[in-house]
């Protein structure tokens, strides 16, 4: 079976458009972790990303008669500028379905490449079906993503470059998202170098290939978070899920290794800043998930002398979205620490507590004095506090076991999104409002969306907090707080409802009770 794919690999049509791409070594993590560690640059591809391989594979085999009626896919991202690229190599029709909801960079990316783009529905799965049924309609051929044969045949012949330029590779770190890329990759090294391990690396939030091995099946998720959006799939792919249970050649285990490495959106926005340190290049987040998950599984293995390839996907980077990025980029890296602390209200209580962290670095501190309280009152103080870390998480419990010793109330919210996307940017004391409702809204980031939200709102609740920045994602987040007494909140969970956003309350969030209720 293997032996099938490794002929489609090879007869796969995609050096007309791809490059052989370089597999360059990282000195930098090299040094760091005790490993030789190498990043295969697919980021330098014309489109700057692997999946014009699989699009041009695909559609370069059509027959003459599909050829000339044209071609249509449905994406938000890489594989809409694969197909158009494609597209317009072989001077063929095409028709790009984006969501609505898809930034303008992105489509006017793809025009750019000569795609001609339809915007349809408000989310990639009305935007697929769309695709597919107009494609039956109108005589297109339809050209997947990830779930076809061609595609994941165009995506392997990465693992053939890999197996012409480093022969004693032992582990290669893949993104995964469909499955198209990992699927081809593996069972070109099943067969030819069943030696290497592939690994497989999910985003945290949208982890569809461990939920599918763990459940024995394809599950589809209820949800999916979109900052790692190159690989917010919902549900792995057929044809890629059947193909990454495959057994090697020598019979030594399936050709991916049945552990998935997940890493947080703050461990990928560390690896971008690895990566950049490495050749000065900015990859997207699904660019840098095989580095975070190579950081990940090399500390939790205790790797040592072995060569590590980390397939580096893609690097089309919304520059806008970098603010947010250079922010988690020291969580990610364990390097800094968030604490909420409450400290007496009362003169020299500053000097005592910065005495507690025994000369450690402090990064961020905030802090408002509440006016219902009285100078010197007995009441606590509330502090938000970012601490310069050494030692990783260790170094997070020690200043917590200390903080308690020396008599503090500490709370670590390093690993609180509410607590880092927006209580830090709203610290300036306590509204001291009755029946106040926190809420955390997310839309869609385009424009009308939040008008849309406030209009549908009305003008019924009273807005006590409104937290919003555009982090150049396709996905815009609130925190609103809304004064909604007894008598009608009932009326506001109908409102909320009637808006369509996903709207979560968050009124026992620890940062909220202690800087903002």
């Amino acid at each position: 079976m293997l032996s099938r794919w490794v002929r489609a690999i090879l007869q796969a049509t995609v050096y007309d458009v791809a490059i052989q791409t370089p597999l360059e070594p990282a000195p930098k993590l090299t040094q760091r972790f005790n490993n030789d560690i190498r990043f295969k640059r697919e980021d330098l591809q014309p489109v700057f990303s692997f999946k014009l391989r699989g699009a041009y594979n695909r559609i370069s085999q059509l027959s003459d008669k599909q050829k000339s009626q044209g071609v249509i896919c449905a994406s938000a991202g890489n594989h809409a500028q694969g197909v158009a690229y494609s597209a317009r190599k072989l001077m063929l029709n095409n028709i790009i379905v984006m969501p609505k909801t898809t930034p303008d960079i992105k489509v006017d990316a793809v025009k750019a490449l000569g795609g001609n783009v339809d915007l349809y529905g408000d989310s990639f799965d009305e935007a697929n079906r769309y695709a597919i049924n107009r494609a039956e309609l109108e005589g297109l051929t339809y050209i997947p993503p990830y779930d076809d044969e061609l595609v994941i045949a165009g995506q392997g012949t990465i693992g053939l470059e890999l197996t012409q330029q480093w022969r004693d590779m032992d582990y290669v770190f893949v993104a995964v998202g469909g499955g198209g890329l990992i699927s081809g990759i593996a069972a070109f090294l099943g067969e030819v170098a069943p030696h290497v391990k592939v690994i497989a690396v999910e985003a945290a939030e949208s982890a569809c290939l461990k939920a599918a091995l763990e459940a024995g099946t394809r599950v589809k998720l209820e949800q999916v978070g979109l900052f790692v959006d190159g690989v917010a799939v919902a549900q792995i792919g057929e044809l890629p899920f059947d193909v990454i249970r495959m057994q090697k050649s020598d019979g030594s285990g399936p050709i991916v290794e049945p552990e998935v490495v997940t890493c947080s959106n703050d461990e990928v926005c560390a690896a971008i800043k690895d990566v950049f340190e490495e050749n000065r290049s900015i990859v997207e987040p699904a660019g840098a998930l095989s580095i975070a998950g190579m950081k990940k599984y090399i500390k939790a293995h205790g790797l040592k002398d072995k060569n590590c390839v980390g397939i580096v996907c893609g690097a089309n980077m919304n520059f806008d979205r970098l603010r947010y990025i250079a922010e988690r980029t020291e969580i990610g890296e364990k390097k800094e620490a968030i604490f909420a602390v409450a400290i007496p209200e009362h003169t020299g209580a500053f000097l005592n507590f910065c005495r507690s962290l025994h000369g450690r670095n402090i990064t961020e501190f905030n802090y408002r004095a509440d006016s219902h309280l009285a100078p010197d009152s007995m009441e606590p103080a509330a502090l938000f506090v970012g601490i310069a870390l050494k030692d990783g998480d260790k170094e997070r419990e020690i200043i917590s076991k200390q903080l308690k010793i020396d008599g503090y109330i500490a709370h670590d919210l390093t690993d609180d999104d509410i607590a880092k996307s927006h209580i830090r940017h709203l610290i300036g004391g306590h509204a001291h409002l009755k029946d106040e409702q926190l809420l955390k809204v997310s839309f869609p980031e385009r424009p009308g969306a939040l008008l849309s939200f406030l209009e549908k709102l009305g003008d019924d609740f009273n807005i006590t907090l409104f937290h919003y920045r555009n982090h150049g994602a396709a996905e815009g987040r609130v925190l609103v707080g809304l004064q909604a007494s007894t008598s009608n909140s009932r009326q506001l969970q109908d409102a909320l409802l009637d808006i369509g956003y996903d709207c979560t309350m968050l009124n026992d969030n620890i940062g909220y009770q202690l800087f903002l209720k």
